[in-house]
Formats: structure tokens, C-alpha cells, sequence
């Protein structure tokens, strides 16, 4: 956890340490991020790991992976691949295929809170959405793009190609 302030480490980069109720992979695919970033994402994935069940005894895992461009170079961007054992790819996949089976809009509800209970990439998507506090450039949308992004939002008008750059993973900046 991180137990320091923002100014104690300004200009400084950091992985995103684990949790109590969740691990993360080392460097250098977790790779470094500013103070800021890391405490937001410490806060909405402990949120996301006690909220879908898990606990110090038995921890989720979540796999982060570099970025290369834009937010990523200064550190204020993260991006998330693989959480419980599965890419995100893997999980939208899982979503699509359970929802897709549904006959009308009724039961497609039904079909989504059910499959939301048990899909740890929606889930993690949803904590991220709900309990993070995500940068938003001017003229930009905010920035959390994955594979719901279009379903979920909270920018849900994004372009087919950016849309596909982040069909595997989900990208946080702070």
C-alpha cells in the first residue's frame, strides 16, 4: 500500500503495488507509474478484489502490461491484460458469447446480471469505472478505455480503431 503523500514522491515512478485482497505482476510489464496513479488504482482494484470476493487468504491476480505511447511515457497511464487467470480479450469474448445467447431484451438482463456476477474482466472494468477518478485532457474523452467501453462507457463514443487498439486490455491514466 501506498502510505505517503504526492509530494513526498513528485517526479517519481513507481509499479502498482499489490493489495490486500490482490497481486500484480513484476516488472517490467508492470511498469512504472506516478504516485497518483498507483493510489488510484490501489483504491478501485482493493474495491474491485472485496467486492467480487476476495480476501488476503485468497488474493486475485491482475496482470498488467506496458504501454508505449502517449500517457505511458510520463507515467500516468496504466494498462490492465489478464485478471484471475484470463486476458480481457478472453473475458469480452465470455460476455459477448453468454449475452448472445439471449432471445429478447428481458432475458438479456438477466443474462448480464448473472454473467456480471461471475466475469471478473467486466467486473474489473465496472470497480475501474465506478470508483477511480480517471484524467479527462481537455478535448479528450476520459481516460478509460477496454473492451466495454462502447457498452459501459463512460465515454461510449469512441472510434472503431481505438476501440480495437483496447479490445485486450483496459487503459487507465490519471
Amino acid at each position: 500500500m501506498l502510505c505517503a503523500t504526492a509530494g513526498e514522491h513528485a517526479g517519481r515512478r513507481f509499479p502498482v503495488p499489490p493489495g490486500l485482497r490482490y497481486r500484480v505482476n513484476r516488472a517490467p510489464a508492470n511498469a512504472p507509474v506516478t504516485f497518483e496513479l498507483a493510489r488510484e488504482l490501489v483504491r478501485a482494484l482493493e474495491r474491485f478484489a472485496e467486492e467480487a470476493g476476495f480476501s488476503a487468504a485468497r488474493p486475485v491476480e491482475i496482470e498488467f502490461g506496458p504501454g508505449v505511447v502517449g500517457h505511458h511515457q510520463v507515467g500516468r497511464a496504466a494498462d490492465i491484460y489478464r485478471v484471475g487467470g484470463k486476458g480481457l480479450g478472453e473475458w469480452k469474448r465470455r460476455w459477448d458469447l453468454r449475452l448472445g445467447a439471449a432471445e429478447n431484451a428481458e432475458q438479456r438482463r438477466c443474462l448480464a446480471r448473472r454473467e456480471g456476477v461471475a466475469n471478473l474482466g467486466w467486473r474489473i472494468y465496472k470497480a475501474l469505472q465506478l470508483y477511480g477518478r480517471w484524467a479527462q485532457p481537455y478535448g479528450y474523452p476520459i481516460q478509460l478505455f477496454g473492451p466495454w467501453t462502447r457498452e459501459e462507457g463512460p465515454w461510449k463514443h469512441i472510434s472503431d480503431s481505438l476501440l480495437a487498439a483496447h479490445g485486450d486490455h483496459i487503459h487507465v491514466a490519471k
